[in-house]
């Protein structure tokens, strides 16, 4: 029999299962379903993942598969979808999003394994929708270095990508990284989501400077999603470059200054460095 029927053994091979990103009523009936038929759970942390379990009533086999695990695990797991079904989840969410999952997707592929995805919750996607920004074109970045110069460069490569930004983040990291937003992509909209399904679920969208003066009078707690907005298609009245280039200037000289609002505008970079200059004389 097919995995469809919910009956019976399932087909050996490789299931990549979306487990909730926090409200366990999110799983899906044929998650579910695939977990309870399934052989072996390869998982991040076995204790998360029995949490999961329990919540569903059920006891299976688990084996830890996670960033610090080596080719001999990857092995294990690859020589048992030869004759068992494994159920690949990670802590939270799709797997393979930010995760390692994906070398092993690799490998199995190479070998001929068969390979079945389930659709299901992407923390990424959720903040996405909810915060608002332009959704037609989005760009995953994963989480974002941990040195300031790595992080800057990353953001300024990034940041002339057509399309909204996406980034993990964790909480004791948010207002070092919402700095870095403002120095290098200054005048972009900014969403933090964090909590996301459960009861202090929050999505606040502002400039980079809004955003730092809220969160240090509030300390955020929980994962986060980090969005930022594209850059604009090109000149706009509306844009108020004399006060993007004041405040860039606060941080950099007129030339990287210019540099900074022209990738985050659309507007020419000679005219304003040319304004930079004349605002730095007054």
């Amino acid at each position: 029999m097919s995995e469809e029927t919910s009956e019976g053994p399932l087909a050996p091979g490789l299931y990549i299962v979306a487990t909730p990103i926090g409200n366990l009523g999110d799983i899906t009936m044929r998650a579910a379903d695939i977990l309870a038929r399934c052989d072996v759970i390869a998982c991040e942390d076995t204790r998360v993942t029995a949490k999961l379990l329990k919540h569903l009533g059920l006891h299976k086999p688990m084996r830890r598969y996670d960033d610090h695990s080596g080719g001999r695990d990857r092995e294990q797991l690859l020589q048992a979808m030869e004759h068992q079904a494994v159920a690949l989840v990670s802590d939270a969410g799709t797997p393979l999003i930010s995760d390692p999952g994906y070398r092993l997707v690799h490998h199995a592929r190479e070998r001929g394994l068969a390979i079945t995805s389930l659709p299901g919750a992407c923390s990424a996607i959720v903040g996405l929708t909810l915060s608002g920004l332009p959704n037609d074109r989005f760009l995953f970045g994963g989480f974002l270095p941990n040195k300031e110069k790595a992080r800057a460069d990353t953001l300024s490569g990034l940041g002339s990508v057509p399309a909204t930004l996406i980034f993990y983040e964790t909480a004791p990291r948010l207002i070092k990284v919402l700095e870095a937003i403002g120095d290098v992509l200054p005048g972009r909209e900014v969403s933090v989501a964090r909590e996301l399904t459960k009861r202090f679920e929050e999505c606040r969208t502002g400039a980079a400077a809004e955003l730092i003066d809220y969160y240090t009078a509030h300390p955020a707690k929980g994962e986060i999603v980090l969005l930022i907005a594209p850059p604009a298609d090109g000149p706009r009245e509306e844009v108020d470059a004399d006060a993007l280039l004041m405040e860039a200037m606060e941080h950099e000289k007129p030339s990287q200054a210019a540099a900074q609002v022209a990738k985050a505008t659309g507007l020419e970079r000679k005219a304003l460095y040319a304004r930079a200059m004349e605002l730095k004389a007054r």
